[in-house]
Order: structure tokens, then sequence, then C-alpha cells
């Protein structure tokens, strides 16, 4: 298993690296990976927000037992299945890779971090859907602007703080 994980995450710096040079002159090389990987990240979350949406749920409610979800709470829930894990990771292992923080608190801090991403998320659906009545995916494209802004900066700063040089 290490083995793998030693050759995904080196195929995907590879990969992310390959393109710096272009982008050298505009950020420094960590804010292009987050860059990267979060672009990534968030073409996936928004890509199975809208399949789930128009295709799974068939812009449905969808019941829990007793509590009622509506179609665009319950698509954004399935997308959060799959692009939690695969954000750590990508974070972890390619943008911040010099940190002091242990993987187990990074993963604690970074589950703490995406909480107020999930919250900023249901909260900026609700007003864009429920209360102005826009379309879900332009909705969640817009809530995503927000929700990197803090990501980043939460992450960068609390989540994978870099070791101090003392």
């Amino acid at each position: 298993m290490q083995k793998l994980h030693k050759y995904i995450s080196h195929f995907i710096l590879s990969v992310v690296d390959w393109f710096y040079p272009m982008f050298q002159k505009l950020m420094p090389k960590q804010t292009y990976r987050y860059a990267a990987c979060g672009g990534f990240n968030t073409v996936l979350d928004i890509g199975l927000f809208f399949i789930a949406y128009n295709y799974i749920l068939d812009k449905s409610t969808v019941q829990l037992g007793n509590i009622i979800v509506s179609g665009h709470i319950a698509s954004f829930m399935l997308s959060f299945i799959v692009t939690f894990p695969t954000g750590f990771y990508l974070s972890r292992y390619v943008v911040f890779q010099e940190t002091s923080v242990t993987k187990r608190e990074q993963l604690g801090k970074y589950f703490l971090v995406v909480f107020g991403c999930i919250l900023l998320n249901y909260i900026f659906l609700k007003i864009f859907v429920d209360s102005f009545g826009w379309y879900p995916t332009p909705s969640k494209m817009l809530t995503t602007v927000f929700v990197v802004m803090f990501s980043y900066f939460s992450q960068k700063n609390f989540t994978f703080k870099a070791k101090s040089l003392k």
C-alpha cells in the first residue's frame, strides 16, 4: 500500500509541477499547487453535484427517516463523500508537504475547516436557491468561490501550518 501511495503522490506531483513553469511568474509553487489541486477537487465536486442533482436524485427531495432533505442539499452531501478524502490527500501530500502537524492532528483540523466549508456551502446554497430562487448548479459554483477563499487561508494557516524556522 505504501508503494502505491508513493507512486500516486509522485505521479500527481509530476503532472501538477509539469505545468508550473507557465505560472511561476504569477504565484509561488505552493499557491499554484493549491490552485491546481483545489481546482481539480472543485471541478470534481461541481461535476458530482450536477450529476447527483440532475440524474441520480432527478431534482427531487430525499427522505431520510423523518427528515426531508432538498435535492440540492442531498447532492452536496453526496459529492462531499468523494471530495473530502480526495481533498485531504491532495492537500497533505501535494500542496502542504512541509508541516509541523501529525497526520492525525491534520485530519482533525482538516475536518474542522471542512465543517466550516460545509456550513458555508449550506448557508449560501439555502440563500441562493431557496431565498433568491437561483438555479442550483450556478449557485453551487458561486458558493464555491467564497468557500475556496475561506478554505485556502484556513488550511494554510491552521491545518497544514508550515514548520517555523527558529
